[in-house]
C-alpha cells in the first residue's frame, strides 16, 4: 500500500518544535516530495540557531516515516536562512583625519560657495537654500551642504526627511530636492535631537559630509556655514579650496558689526569675499502696498562699497518667502515676484564665472 502525502504531513505534525508547536504549525516543511515509498523534503529553519535545535525533531521525523506502512526510503535535509548582516554603521562626528598640503579640493566639484553671517537671524539659510534652488533653475548642477550643526534647517527647508542611505557605511548618498543635491547633519539625527559636541567633533562631521557625500559632478556646491566665526568656518577654509564666500547681514548696525567680524575672519583666512547680500531690506504691506524698511536700508551696500567689496543686491523681508520655507519648497523654485531676486543673485554670480 502507497503512502500518500496527507499521511506523510500527519506524521510530521505529530513531531514537536523545541519552541513550541509542531514541523507542520510552525510552516517550516518545504519541497515535500512523495514518490512511491519515498519521501523527501526539507526543514527551512528561520536561523542557523533554529536548524541546530531541530536537529533532534528531525532524527525524529525519519524514525517515524520510516515506521509508516509503505515508506521504503525517508530523506531529509535542513536548511536556515542566513543571518542577516547587520547594516553598515555610519557614525557622523569624530576627530579629524590629519590632511597635508593645505586646502584641497573636492573631487568633481567645480566651485564651492561658503554662504556665512556674523550673526544668527539674518536669514543666511533661507538665502543659502534660494540662491541653489535659483542656481539650479539656471541649469547649473548644484549642491547644497548644510553645515550649521547645531542648528540644521535645510531639512525643513528643501522639503526632505529621508535619511541617507550608506551602502557601505562610509559613503554618504545625498538626497535630490527641487534640482538640488543636498546633504544635512540634520538627516543624520531625529528631528529634535541636539547635537552636543566639541570643537573636534565638529570638524570631523565637517569632514565626512565634505569628502564622503557622494557629490558626484557639480557646477557649484553651496555650504550654509553657521552663524559666527567658530570651529566650522576655520576648519572649512583651512581644509577646502574655497572659491569664496558670500556674507549675508540685516542692514541695522547691530548686524553689521558681526558682519565686519565675519569679513575679517575671511580675510585672514585668505578666503575671498565674493560680495554681501543685504537682507529682510524691504518689507511691503500686503494689504496697502506701503513699503517700509524695518530693519533700515542701504547700510550693507555703503559697507560694502567702503570696504571696496561687490554688493550682490537687496532681498526683502516677505511673509510669503517664510511660509515657503517652512513649507520645503523655497520661494525661488516658484515663479512669484519674490523669486526675482533670487534668480537675480544667481545670474549675477553666473554672469561673474562664480556660479
Amino acid at each position: 500500500m502507497a503512502v500518500d502525502r496527507d499521511q506523510v504531513m500527519k506524521v510530521l505534525a505529530g513531531v514537536a518544535h523545541p519552541g513550541g508547536g509542531d514541523l507542520v504549525s510552525r510552516d517550516l516543511i518545504r519541497a515535500l516530495v512523495v514518490e512511491g515509498g519515498v519521501v523527501r523534503f526539507v526543514i527551512e529553519a528561520a536561523t542557523p540557531d533554529e536548524a541546530r535545535a531541530l536537529g533532534g525533531a528531525q532524527g525524529e521525523a525519519e524514525a517515524r516515516l520510516k515506521a509508516l506502512p509503505g515508506v521504503t526510503s525517508v530523506q531529509v535535509v535542513m536548511t536556515a536562512h542566513a543571518a542577516k548582516a547587520p547594516p553598515p554603521s555610519l557614525k557622523i562626528g569624530g576627530h579629524p583625519t590629519p590632511q597635508q598640503g593645505g586646502p584641497q579640493r573636492i573631487s568633481g566639484i567645480d566651485r564651492i560657495i561658503a554662504v556665512a553671517s556674523g550673526k544668527g537671524g539674518v536669514g543666511k539659510s533661507t538665502v543659502a537654500s534660494n540662491l541653489a534652488v535659483a542656481l539650479a533653475r539656471q541649469g547649473r548642477r548644484v549642491g547644497l551642504l548644510d553645515a550649521d550643526i547645531y542648528g540644521p534647517s535645510q531639512p525643513k527647508m528643501m522639503g526632505v526627511s529621508k535619511r541617507p542611505s550608506s551602502p557601505d557605511g562610509k559613503t554618504i548618498e545625498p538626497l535630490v530636492a527641487h534640482g538640488v543635491t543636498m546633504m544635512s547633519i540634520g538627516l543624520m539625527l531625529k528631528e529634535d535631537e541636539a547635537v552636543v559636541w566639541r570643537g573636534p567633533m565638529l570638524m570631523g562631521a565637517l569632514q565626512q559630509l565634505l569628502g564622503q557625500v557622494a557629490w558626484g559632478k557639480l557646477d557649484v556646491l553651496i555650504i550654509d556655514l553657521p552663524p559666527g566665526t567658530g570651529d566650522v568656518q576655520l576648519t572649512l577654509c583651512q581644509r577646502t579650496q574655497l572659491t569664496g564666500a558670500i556674507v549675508v547681514s540685516t542692514p541695522q548696525d547691530v548686524a553689521l558689526l558681526d558682519a565686519r567680524k565675519a569679513l575679517d575672519m575671511f580675510q585672514k583666512l585668505k578666503t575671498p569675499v565674493l560680495g554681501l547680500v543685504e537682507n529682510m531690506s524691504t518689507y511691503v504691506c500686503p494689504n496697502c502696498g506701503h513699503e517700509a524698511h524695518i530693519f533700515g536700508h542701504g547700510g550693507v551696500a555703503a559697507e560694502a562699497a567702503k570696504l571696496d567689496l561687490p554688493f550682490l543686491g537687496e532681498l526683502p523681508l516677505a511673509l510669503d518667502t517664510r511660509i515657503a520655507g517652512d513649507s520645503g519648497t523655497p520661494i525661488a523654485a516658484g515663479d512669484s515676484p519674490l523669486a526675482e531676486p533670487y534668480l537675480a543673485l544667481a545670474k549675477r554670480l553666473i554672469a561673474g564665472g562664480m556660479g
